[in-house]
């Protein structure tokens, strides 16, 4: 599995594929996001709508996220509409939106 980092010094606008591999993000990223995997660091702030199997946030998402397995981090900010199978939340992680788990 390949992995793309987005160092924190680093703004994308557009749209971001990578299928079979990963991205890790410490910077700033507006567009939607279809990987593997997904890790918004906590430096990393993304502005779009996230689409993966396996999502971590650390940092601060605004849009949807559609996945089979979430996890947030005690810092993570989210203001966003969630899909996933599992998830799981740290103390202190914030959510602003609606939340559909379906287990499994």
């Amino acid at each position: 599995m390949s992995g793309t980092v987005i160092q924190e010094d680093l703004t994308v606008q557009g749209n971001m594929t990578a299928k079979d591999g990963s991205i890790s993000i410490s910077g700033k990223v507006t567009g939607d996001i279809d990987s593997k995997s997904i890790d918004i660091l906590s430096a990393g702030n993304v502005k779009g709508r996230i689409s993966a199997g396996d999502v971590k946030i650390s940092g601060s998402l605004e849009g949807s996220v559609k996945c089979a397995s979430l996890t947030l981090g005690e810092k993570s900010d989210v203001k966003a509409d969630i899909a996933a199978e599992t998830m799981t939340m740290s103390s202190g992680a914030k959510i602003k939106g609606q939340v559909e788990t379906r287990g499994g």
